[in-house]
């Protein structure tokens, strides 16, 4: 993730890191930033805010100081980040986790992280331009103790939600993209993507 970041902009000038909850596959790289910061950048600037669930700060392997300014939130708290307002909701899914909704005048979206069904992106606010959603695997996988959604689970709640648009992530490699993609697309109703790295979505 780090690496693709600098494709896209120079990590120095970040405004905010949103780190949804303490499984590493959502923000191990943040341990390469506060390296590069610390050794390979010109960081002279403020430290970075970070917004983060609780349990994520305990597995970080060097210290954030001068680097990250740490803040951890909680469900239905609200923050601004430049020309963004955020508001975090928690998820279905161990441990703590929250999906979050970035608002500006250009519009709104939706990001479920990781999450079962009894969840649903309404707790973040109604009118979502574009939802990034969670599809993990397909009806055959779906178990109440998974903490996770099929497309067909995804498809449902975003279009209940009353998102605009959906574009699904977090499938599992060994389930065919079609199938995950073909699940939600029926759900919705509307118009589904599968997020590819580097292409861009707009609602």
């Amino acid at each position: 993730t780090f690496a693709a970041l600098q494709r896209y902009i120079d990590p120095v000038r970040l405004s905010a890191i949103v780190l949804t909850h303490e499984h590493v596959d959502h923000w191990s790289d943040v341990q390469e930033f506060l390296t590069a910061a610390r050794w390979t950048m010109d960081f002279r600037r403020q430290p970075v805010p970070v917004l983060a669930a609780p349990g994520v700060r305990p597995g970080l392997r060097q210290d954030p100081e001068g680097i990250l300014d740490w803040r951890e939130v909680g469900d239905g708290e609200q923050a601004s980040v430049g020309g963004f307002r955020l508001r975090f909701s928690r998820t279905d899914h161990p441990p703590v986790t929250f999906g979050v909704r970035l608002q500006s005048d250009a519009g709104s979206v939706g990001y479920s992280a990781d999450s079962g069904p009894g969840w649903s992106m309404a707790a973040l606010g109604g009118d979502i331009d574009l939802a990034l959603c969670e599809a993990t695997y397909t009806v055959a996988y779906e178990n109440d103790e998974a903490g996770h959604m099929s497309g067909t689970q995804a498809g449902r709640m975003v279009r209940e939600a009353g998102a605009k648009r959906l574009v699904i992530t977090h499938r599992w490699a060994k389930i065919p993209a079609h199938a995950v993609l073909g699940e939600a697309a029926e759900a919705f109703g509307g118009r589904v993507d599968a997020a590819e790295p580097g292409r861009g979505y707009s609602p």
